[in-house]
């Protein structure tokens, strides 16, 4: 089901994470931002869209993790754009002989036999610094950053006031760091991420996380400064204050608490290693 969210700004959400699809209405059809899951669901948005006659002219993956790389031939074959860094990352998992087995290994079991793979992952790359999505409908800016995964990207519909903010400023997911034992620095990299995100603050009315609920202005600052306080708190070490862990966390959202204490656990590490002497 298709909810608006602003003038010609839609969101079709995923039954099982919460996924948020994001549908830019534009002059000869919609680019389709992260377009779901599970084939029936696609299917389901594919149905949807032809009822309202728009057909797919575009799409975006906001990054390369699985459940944002993926596609349906029921949505078209339009160019399914993302970062430079994004496309690379998934060529390079295309390009071993067994990927499908290694995705289909990393999905929730729950929808496994429901997430077609076929078109999974084929990314056409913007260029480098690339500032908007080519396609004729409203400006959506690009923000690039390095939080959480290569290549993410948040974006920005100017003229609808809209930030599709990716796997960031969830309600129900905490900052999830991309891989801690990487030689980079995923807490400075996470922080990177947030300022880019507060630096268009005054242009946003309504924010679409990657998982969960749809909030408004006063919800991207409250939930910049969240996710910033829990960043702050893995990097020193300490316990974090967050409604989304522990007896506070949303029924059924109780396993981001197990999230959390990976990434702890591979910070200590990681730490334990660079004061180790070589």
């Amino acid at each position: 089901m298709l909810t608006q969210i602003a003038e010609g700004v839609l969101v079709h959400q995923s039954e099982l994470l919460q996924n948020n699809t994001v549908v830019v209405q534009g002059r000869a059809g919609v680019l389709l931002i992260d377009a779901g899951i599970t084939g029936s669901e696609m299917v389901c948005l594919a149905n949807d869209l032809s009822e309202l006659g728009q057909p797919v002219v575009a799409g975006f993956s906001t990054h390369p993790d699985w459940d944002h790389v993926l596609w349906h031939a029921e949505l078209g074959e339009a160019p399914r754009y993302g970062t430079a860094r994004c496309a690379a990352y998934m060529r390079d998992v295309r390009s071993n002989a067994d990927w499908k087995a290694r995705v289909a290994e990393g999905l929730p079991p729950e929808i496994a036999e429901e997430t077609p793979l076929d078109l999974f992952g084929l990314i056409t790359a913007l260029p480098a610094e690339t500032a908007q999505i080519p396609w004729d409908g409203p400006h959506v800016r690009v923000i690039e950053h390095p939080a959480h995964a290569p290549g993410h990207a948040a974006l920005l519909i100017e003229e609808r006031g809209v930030l599709v903010a990716g796997d960031m400023l969830s309600d129900v997911l905490i900052p999830m760091l991309d891989d801690p034992n990487s030689t980079n620095d995923p807490i400075e990299e996470y922080l990177v991420g947030l300022r880019l995100l507060e630096g268009v603050e005054g242009d946003v009315d309504v924010l679409v996380p990657g998982h969960g609920s749809v909030g408004g202005a006063d919800q991207l600052r409250a939930r910049i400064e969240l996710d910033r306080a829990y960043v702050h708190a893995l990097r020193d070490g300490h316990a974090p204050d967050d409604p989304r862990l522990g007896p506070s966390a949303k029924p059924g959202w109780e396993w981001v608490s197990d999230i959390h204490a990976g990434q702890a656990q591979s910070l200590a590490q990681r730490s334990e290693r660079d004061e180790t002497p070589g």
